[in-house]
Parts: C-alpha cells; sequence; structure tokens
C-alpha cells in the first residue's frame, strides 16, 4: 500500500514540478493574498477629512477647534464661514464630518449658558461615521468640562474637594487595537480554505477529464490509496503555506505568537484535512473543472469571509446565519488562531473547536468516499 500511495503522490509531484504557474498559485499566491488583504483592509480610523465653520471668531472658539485639530483622528482641511459649503464638500468627499461653531458661542459660554455646536457626519462609511462621532462626543464633552471647571473657579467653588471618577482603562491581547493583530491571524484561514479547497477539488475531476480515471479505476490501486496519494502532495503544500503565513505575519507585521505552537499545528493539521474533505467532496459531485472551481470559490471563499468570524464578530449576525456558520470549518480555525496568536491558548482552551474539526473532516472523508463508490458503480 505504501508503494503505491508513493507512486501516485510521486506522479502528483511531477506534474506539479512539470508546471511552475501551478506553484506559483500554491506557494507564492497565498503570501501575495496576505501582504494585500493586510494592507488593504483595516478597521484604523484616522485623519478624518474636517471641515469647520466657525462663525463666532472668538478665542473661546479657536480654542474650542483646536482641541480637534489636535486629535490624530481628525484632519481639517478647510475652515470657512459658510455653511453652504459643507454640502460641497461631502459630496466631493473631501471631507467626511464637519464641525460648525455659531455664532454667540463665546458669550453663550460666558454667562453660563449651554452654547450649541453643531457636528455633521457623512454616513456613507459607516465606520468611519461612528468612530468620527463618537469621537467629537467625547472631545465636546471633554472641552465642557474643562469650561465648567473654569467657569466654576471664576466664582470661586472648589471643585477639588468633590469626588471624581478617574477610570483606568486596560486593552487585553491587543492593547494598540491594532488591526493587522485581529485581522491577520484570521486572514491564514481564509487564504488556506481558498487554496486548498480550490486546487483538492480540481485534483480527481482533472483525470476525468484527461480520460485517465478509467486507467486508475482498473488499476491494482485502491479508492482509498488513490485519495490519500492524490491529496499527499497537497497536503504538504498546505502546511509550508501555513508556515510561510505565521513567518510573515510575526516577522513583518509583528503580530504576536503568545500560545502553543503545539496547538496552532495541531489546529492547523485538522483545518487543512478538513480543507481537503471539502475539496474531496466537490471533485466527486462537480462534472467538470470549471463547476469544480466555480463550487470551490462559492463554498470556501464566502463562508470562510463571511461566516468564521474573520472581518467581525459572530455574535453580531443573525442567529440562523450563526448556526449555519458551524457547518463550516472556517468558524472553528479562526477561533483556534486568534486565542492562540493573541490570547496564548494551549490544549485546554481551543480542544473543542479542534474535536469540530475533526468531525468535520472525518464526515467530509466518508461522504466523499460514498458518492465517489456510487459514481463508479
Amino acid at each position: 500500500m505504501i508503494r503505491r500511495v508513493g507512486a501516485v503522490s510521486r506522479t502528483e509531484f511531477l506534474h506539479l514540478l512539470r508546471d511552475p504557474r501551478m506553484l506559483a498559485i500554491v506557494l507564492v499566491m497565498p503570501v501575495i493574498q496576505l501582504l494585500l488583504f493586510a494592507y488593504a483592509i483595516s478597521f484604523d480610523v484616522s485623519n478624518v477629512p474636517m471641515i469647520v465653520v466657525d462663525t463666532d471668531h472668538t478665542p473661546a472658539s479657536r480654542q474650542f477647534i483646536a482641541a480637534f485639530s489636535a486629535s490624530s483622528l481628525f484632519k481639517i482641511v478647510e475652515q470657512t464661514e459658510s455653511m453652504s459649503a459643507i454640502d460641497p464638500a461631502f459630496e466631493s468627499n473631501e471631507a467626511t464630518i464637519a464641525l460648525v461653531v455659531p455664532a454667540g458661542f463665546s458669550q453663550s459660554l460666558a454667562r453660563g449658558e449651554k452654547a450649541n455646536v453643531g457636528v455633521l457626519v457623512d454616513g456613507s462609511e459607516p465606520n468611519a461615521a461612528r468612530v468620527s462621532r463618537a469621537a467629537a462626543t467625547a472631545l465636546t464633552q471633554q472641552y465642557s468640562q474643562q469650561v465648567s471647571v473654569a467657569w466654576a473657579a471664576g466664582q470661586g467653588v472648589d471643585l477639588s474637594a468633590l469626588g471624581t471618577l478617574d477610570p483606568r482603562l486596560r486593552t487585553w491581547y491587543n492593547p494598540d487595537l491594532s488591526s493587522s493583530d485581529f485581522l491577520i491571524p484570521g486572514l491564514m484561514v481564509v487564504i488556506l480554505m481558498i487554496v486548498t479547497v480550490q486546487q483538492t477539488a480540481n485534483t480527481l475531476v482533472r483525470e476525468r477529464d484527461l480520460g485517465t480515471s478509467e486507467q486508475l479505476t482498473v488499476s491494482p490501486l485502491r479508492r482509498g490509496e488513490l485519495m490519500l496519494g492524490k491529496l499527499l502532495p497537497w497536503t504538504l503544500l498546505a502546511f509550508v503555506d501555513v508556515v510561510l503565513i505565521t513567518v510573515l505575519a510575526m516577522g513583518v507585521f509583528g503580530v504576536p505568537l503568545r500560545g502553543s505552537i503545539a496547538a496552532l499545528a495541531l489546529g492547523s493539521v485538522l483545518f487543512v484535512f478538513s480543507a481537503l474533505g471539502l475539496g474531496l467532496l466537490i471533485s466527486a459531485v462537480a462534472p467538470s473543472m470549471d463547476v469544480a472551481n466555480l463550487a470551490a470559490i462559492l463554498i470556501a471563499f464566502l463562508p470562510a469571509f463571511l461566516l468564521s468570524g474573520f472581518a467581525f464578530p459572530l455574535s453580531q449576525v443573525p442567529t440562523f446565519l450563526q448556526w449555519i456558520s458551524m457547518i463550516f470549518p472556517g468558524r472553528y480555525m479562526v477561533d483556534i488562531s486568534r486565542d492562540v496568536f493573541l490570547k496564548g491558548a494551549s490544549f485546554p482552551q481551543v480542544w473543542t473547536d479542534m474535536v469540530a474539526l475533526a468531525v468535520f473532516a472525518t464526515v467530509m472523508f466518508v461522504a466523499s468516499s460514498a458518492l465517489y463508490r456510487r459514481r463508479e458503480s
């Protein structure tokens, strides 16, 4: 059996070595995809272009505006006195937030009254709009507190005797709130899912298209030996991709690997087997390579991207989609990858996800074998 499996694997390796483009797709493309996705996808918000409409023109209004210009979140691109400049700035995307300081701003503060200011946000990009609105509210409240303290001091009121809240905020696992630390462990899962499933789905379909499937069927090879021999090269290449992506994540993007390397390795092995099993299942039912490619993209990419927790927490999606996500291996591997990289997890923390991957891989291999048996009969 070992000799027969080795012969099939050797033949598959020779096919790969004779096709440099395929090797480039399998080994180089995941690296390129990681670099492109990691630099292109970011949830970090900074230098939001702001237009300022100041019709008060007083030291108080300039001090208020300075609080926004001092923040790294906002970048003042225009100061004007006309409200009519806001719409053109929003429509041309020159600004996404407008700060309006009306006339009488400083007089209202001097009288101890409530001074109204306007903050207009372009909501066409929701993430930046939410962050900008929250930051504008916080800066306004901070300036209001400073004004209140100054007014109280002018009235001879000592506020130092009053109790105050002093929140001590600490962010665990990702203290800098870096998007790359959050995204790259999930990107590894998405990229491996796409490459592994698509190439495996094409492996046995290619034999049918070339007309060699019948020859392999009448050969001394058993069905399991044929599958194992065909999958072994892709398994080894997938492990090479795992190592390359991990090294890039740590070396180029500085993603910390705080947890157990053994847990990450075992989780990757189970995930690769799950992806291989899914690719085999597609190849068992796909009538041609075109159909296999399309099915692989639809089944591998979309669930891995949308239903794995890669881009946003699954707790934020509808309940029925959370249940559907449980039948795809990407969900479990994203949990393993992030827990090991960021939270310092080891086997006790991720064993349930590993069991789920093992069950998924077993079901996929059994189902694909049964479909091949039915197809041959």
